[in-house]
């Protein structure tokens, strides 16, 4: 599988990153097997939340037993100083390491958050302190939130590393200031900023419960996702041609294997393919910006 630099970071990321979200719903004999096949594709950047379940238990055996290979990223909502600190040290616990490559400020999506964040007693205090201690390797942040409050977060945070926010087809088409990831992406590659792209399998939002309950959904994902391997290898192939570092896997187990076959094969896009994909598919519902935590 191709690598790129991750940004400033000196790391070479494989052009896909397995998001670990996936192990939540796999029992840990699964979870074992789903881990050794994306070793197996050559995969080398992971990535995990204590908000996903209970997948940092579930990643543990295996991450333990393959630590040189995995360049592991984790993170936290917690904005604070003294919270940010004590959710490292849980993950630690739970990952059963002591040390994680990319740490990251989870889910901005809100101007306070950022207030909180880098002031004396935020969050990003506790980070550099846990770098500084070798705890950490690089600090980073992830957003699935309004583009121009991405940006502002690029200009607030010194050292920022990388950067994990949506970027496919659908925003790219809508051409306007709420959509503008591809502006944020920009943003980043001046800045030397590793990328990390998140909900390139989008197909849109869920419809309403009262049409589709979230007990009848096939996909655990918040947004319904593509699941077919041509709309997955087109989607991947899009996502990857924009310039992204890597491309997130999405959250169900059952497309995982589908977007790695994709992300083995890809061998770029063309920008008449791209062009045609962007207004085939640019009057349909984005799923993000959206506030999802609070």
């Amino acid at each position: 599988m191709q690598t790129r630099a991750l940004g400033d970071t000196g790391h070479e990321s494989t052009i896909a990153t397995f998001g670990a979200i996936a192990l939540n719903w796999l029992e840990q004999e699964g979870a074992n097997q789903m881990v050794e096949h994306v070793l197996s594709k050559g995969v080398n950047h992971f990535d995990v939340a204590p908000t996903y379940g209970d997948a940092e238990l579930k990643l543990g055996p295996k991450l333990r037993q393959h630590r040189e290979d995995i360049f592991l990223g984790c993170k936290t909502q917690e904005r604070s100083y003294e919270g940010a600190k004590r959710k490292l040290d849980r993950s630690f616990d739970r990952l059963g390491v002591d040390y994680i490559d990319l740490y990251q400020v989870h889910g901005l999506e809100y101007e306070s958050e950022l207030d909180e964040i880098t002031a004396d007693d935020g969050a990003l205090a506790a980070f550099r302190e846990a770098k500084d201690e070798g705890k950490i390797g690089h600090i980073g942040l992830t957003s699935h939130g309004n583009p121009g409050l991405i940006r502002d977060a690029i200009d607030r945070i010194d050292g920022l590393e990388t950067l994990m926010f949506p970027l496919n087809p659908v925003v790219v088409g809508k051409g306007d200031d709420e959509h503008d990831y591809e502006g944020v992406f920009e943003a980043a590659e001046e800045a030397g900023i590793g990328t990390l792209g998140i909900k390139a399998f989008a197909r849109g939002p869920w419809p309403d419960t009262d049409e589709l309950p979230e007990a009848d959904r096939p996909f655990p994902n918040w947004y319904e996702p593509v699941d077919t391997p041509n709309e997955i290898a087109e989607r991947f192939d899009f996502a990857a041609a924009q310039g992204l570092t890597s491309v997130v896997t999405p959250g169900d187990p059952k497309l995982v294997a589908m977007v790695l076959d994709a992300a083995t094969r890809y061998n770029g896009m063309d920008e008449t393919a791209q062009r045609s994909l962007v207004e085939r598919l640019r009057h349909d519902e984005s799923p993000v910006p959206e506030q999802l935590h609070h």
